[in-house]
């Protein structure tokens, strides 16, 4: 465990101390959410963020540890585990340095040195690799293996110079070396493949250059695509003249006769054979690795955005799910979420019946008072806004709109979740059910669905699976508990994302609710089968009972502390209390100063929703017409994506705008995610260009 910490503490610069309060709380079954909002003096209040980096630093740390120990055993089996090597392997801070120390003892598979060693041609190697003999002597010396082998004298030399070969590949600090010059100079060169099509997907990348050091992660994922499909070819180039002059100079002794030449050629052909092609498998792989993480925390923090989006409460809303030879399908949703009526109009080609549209959408709107409307953004989206617009305009019912993501809709639809919801209704109603749930609890909605089919990032089939699913999967876990949910109103999809559930016991308080009734306090919680001491004490504090007669059930104080809260309330006037009191406070009442602080805030905020202090969703009663716009016209809309080279903003036209990074701002932007969020409002855009025939816009913020 001493070890484990101390290597915890070194990667995480976490002070050891802390360190073994995360792993004692988490061995304990404490989750991340849990221990972030309820225990931090404990873990001297780090963040969700950093503590879900421990968690992964915790696997690496455990993984390079039991290879260590497996290393040290299978050298040590092998008789040749000396003190130096032991040390050496100790040292390892990576799993990437503790392969290079054992690559030298690794089995290998039949290699040319393998089967030189076989012929007894190592002592050969020895005495060439020390290059104290000239030409002259060491072929004396090589005609005597060459007589013991069966060999000729050249094969005999050529079996020393392939241990060597192997000798200089397998040798740490070469590879170390080789490695970083790859990493600081390596140059990406990208030539067209055996399917290229000159005028295809991958057409600018035929005779592309880029250092590696420098190559964006949405760029090397595009082009190794384009490798998988045949229409790219890539290797990683150097300026190996420099590092073969390097090897002339430190790995030739001095004092070496004219038998070096031969020393030299076996190290050329370490490097050009074996070292180098290895060294760049590892730095794809490193590529791969950096590109898929820089991917990945795209897609974590546009679907962070796109769940904090705040909801539309207290409103009657029509999902719209738009199409052309099928009909835009209609759901109507209360303020509450239950599902009143659907219908399906043709207002679209080829039927273009907008006369019995209007009506069916007029006898909707007078009959549930309809407030909002939510239009999926997929097939003929621009002409359902285009007919919405027009009976604003021609009717003046004001039916205000707004162009919702219908990124996995149809995958709800047809889930067993969404027949389990709508038995009754027909897929395609459900999709138009899921579009206007999302609009008035996106959380509560999208949590249902798949996040891989969401549309938040690029080239998500691409990047490591596991680690797209696990990330997202986190995502959703601290934003569902950092936002808290309804024990009695959410849905399972809901409460298994959190702290202490998961799908099974979030599916059994669904049951206890259809059962029993709804749950009437926190401690009601406890009578759900299989929900235990260990799982009340991880989601109790995220599970809100707005019903109940205890404020504090609909706060974001844990039961543990309701003693505390309610000496807080008998004894102090919380809206006198100023941040300057609160350490007094805290030390009179022994209560670390944070966990006070939450619970004075919760205590002035019972039923706080953080989605409520940001935008709101903007709404729109027309449209825009591409033709009537000009380079340098001024138009508003909503961010739709995030990728690395930009953003993709609806302005009311049937493709999204784009906004490059370059024109995102007049400072230069790292990454768009550092000034733009999904779902942001951004009033002033400045149309940079226009292509009518594609509708398309390149936009600027400039």
């Amino acid at each position: 465990m001493d070890e484990l910490v101390s290597l915890l503490a070194q990667k995480t610069e976490i002070d050891a101390q802390v360190v073994e309060s995360i792993l004692s709380l988490m061995e304990k079954g404490a989750t991340i959410p849990f221990i972030s909002r309820y225990r931090k003096e404990m873990i001297g209040g780090i963040g969700e963020e950093r503590l879900r980096e421990f968690e992964e630093a915790h696997g690496y740390c455990k993984r390079l540890l039991e290879r260590r120990s497996e290393v040290l055993r299978l050298i040590g089996e092998r008789g040749r585990l000396d003190a130096e090597t032991e040390q050496s392997i100790r040292k390892a801070g990576t799993l990437t340095e503790l392969e290079d120390i054992f690559r030298p003892y690794r089995e290998k598979k039949s290699t040319r040195a393998g089967q030189a060693l076989a012929k007894g041609l190592g002592p050969l190697a020895d005495v060439l690799q020390k290059a104290g003999l000239s030409k002259e002597e060491l072929w004396r010396e090589a005609d005597a293996y060459a007589q013991e082998g069966g060999l000729s004298r050249d094969e005999a030399v050529q079996g020393a110079q392939d241990i060597l070969a192997e000798r200089f590949s397998d040798d740490a600090g070469e590879r170390e070396i080789l490695r970083r010059q790859i990493s600081r100079h390596g140059v990406l060169e990208v030539k067209p493949g055996k399917s290229f099509d000159s005028r295809g997907h991958y057409a600018h990348y035929q005779e592309h250059r880029e250092k590696i050091a420098f190559i964006p992660s949405h760029r090397y994922l595009a082009i190794m695509r384009g490798v998988r499909e045949k229409e790219l070819a890539v290797r990683i180039s150097l300026d190996q003249e420099r590092i073969l002059q390097n090897i002339y100079q430190n790995r030739i002794p001095r004092q070496a006769k004219d038998s070096a030449e031969l020393l030299f050629a076996a190290y050329k052909d370490g490097l050009k054979r074996l070292l180098f092609p290895s060294i760049e498998r590892e730095m794809h792989a490193e590529l791969k690795e950096r590109s898929d993480r820089q991917a990945i925390s795209v897609f974590g923090r546009n679907l962070s955005q796109m769940l904090m989006t705040p909801p539309v409460s207290g409103m009657v809303i029509m999902g719209v799910d738009p199409a052309y030879k099928t009909g835009c399908k209609l759901a109507v949703i209360d303020e509450n979420g239950n599902f009143l009526e659907d219908s399906v109009i043709y207002p679209t080609s080829p039927q273009k019946d907008h006369q019995t549209a209007k009506n069916r959408v007029l006898e909707l709107a007078h009959r549930h008072n309809i407030q909002g409307v939510a239009i999926g953004n997929g097939t003929a989206s621009r002409e359902t806004q285009e007919f919405f617009a027009r009976l604003n305009r021609e009717e003046g019912c004001k039916l205000k709109y707004t162009v919702v993501s219908e990124a996995g809709a149809s995958v709800y639809s047809a889930s067993k979740i969404g027949q389990r919801e709508y038995p009754d209704l027909d897929v395609t109603i459900r999709g138009a059910v899921s579009i206007a749930q999302r609009l008035r609890d996106p959380m509560a909605e999208l949590v249902k669905i798949d996040p891989k089919s969401l549309g938040i990032g690029q080239y998500q089939h691409d990047v490591d699976q596991k680690l797209l699913e696990r990330k997202l999967k986190e995502t959703t876990e601290d934003l569902v508990n950092r936002v808290g949910v309804d024990a009695n109103g959410a849905s399972a999809s809901l409460l298994s994302y959190v702290a202490g559930l998961g799908t099974r016991l979030a599916e059994n308080m669904v049951s206890d609710r259809r059962e029993n009734g709804s749950f009437r306090t926190r401690q009601d919680l406890k009578r759900v089968k299989g929900l235990g001491p260990k799982a009340f004490e991880q989601s109790a504090g995220f599970l809100r009972i707005p019903s109940s007669r205890e404020l504090l059930d609909n706060t974001g104080i844990h039961p543990e502390s309701y003693a505390l809260a309610r000496r807080l309330r008998e004894e102090y006037d919380l809206r006198a209390l100023t941040e300057h009191d609160l350490p007094a406070v805290a030390d009179r009442l022994k209560v670390g100063l944070q966990t006070l602080q939450d619970i004075v805030f919760e205590l002035d905020k019972p039923g706080f929703d953080p989605r409520e202090d940001l935008p709101r969703i903007p709404f729109r009663e027309g449209v825009t017409d591409i033709n009537e716009l000009e380079e340098g016209s001024i138009v508003s809309g909503v961010v739709r994506s995030v990728v690395d080279f930009g953003a993709f903003v609806d302005i009311g036209l049937k493709n999204d705008g784009l906004v490059h990074i370059s024109e995102l701002s007049d400072k230069k932007v790292g990454h768009p995610l550092e000034v733009l969020s999904v779902n942001q409002y951004l009033p002033r855009i400045v149309v940079l260009s226009k292509n009518v025939d594609k509708n398309q816009v390149s936009l600027s913020l400039k």
